[in-house]
């Protein structure tokens, strides 16, 4: 478990607020901000980039949740929130928000630190995915760009493919390029020509 990280927490009781502060000191979390209102979330992100959020709301509408998720950069940290209540349609609001935690029947000082822990690792988890989708894509494309050069090699010079791919080769070791960088020329190249 990491110890130093970044923690905004935003609570608008303040008897609240001091029961998770002590809860994620006693987790070993010290470095951990508080903010009363979520209007000031915007501001307190920017300023500080933390590490992860977590929100705690007795009953958010699905405006309020959305907002939040977008002003806290959901996407790129770890947001937990916990709530008093919900329904089917908080819920899949929650996760299209990106939420990396929604916690109903409200927050108790015992589950805070497995709850944000969970969120942490299932944040991870998630970003290593989209990073592996990612290039996975980019794979394609590029698969499919030098399939396109090897294609316009082959009509141009009526050679096969094997030799397509090694002329494309050639040329960007010749030319201290990547093959999808000449592939892409070519294609581009070719484009214009027509």
């Amino acid at each position: 478990m990491q110890t130093n990280l970044t923690i905004l927490v935003i609570e608008r009781d303040e008897a609240t607020a001091h029961l998770i502060v002590g809860a994620l000191n006693d987790g070993g979390w010290n470095d951990v901000t508080v903010i009363l209102s979520p209007v000031a979330l915007e501001l307190a992100v920017k300023q500080q980039d933390p590490d992860i959020i977590l929100i705690n709301l007795a009953d958010p509408d699905r405006d309020t949740l959305e907002h939040l998720s977008l002003i806290s950069n959901a996407r790129n940290r770890p947001v937990a929130m916990f709530v008093d209540h919900s329904d089917e349609s908080m819920t899949q609001a929650a996760i299209s928000a990106g939420l990396s935690a929604y916690v109903v029947n409200g927050l108790h000082k015992d589950r805070i630190k497995p709850v944000l822990e969970t969120a942490i690792a299932r944040f991870r988890m998630i970003a290593k995915m989209q990073t592996e989708l990612n290039a996975a894509k980019q794979a394609l494309a590029d698969r499919k760009m030098i399939d396109r050069a090897k294609g316009l090699l082959i009509q141009a010079r009526n050679i096969s493919e094997d030799e397509a791919y090694a002329l494309l080769r050639k040329t960007a070791m010749d030319q201290g390029r990547k093959v999808i960088d000449v592939a892409t020329a070519l294609v581009t190249a070719a484009e214009l020509l027509k």
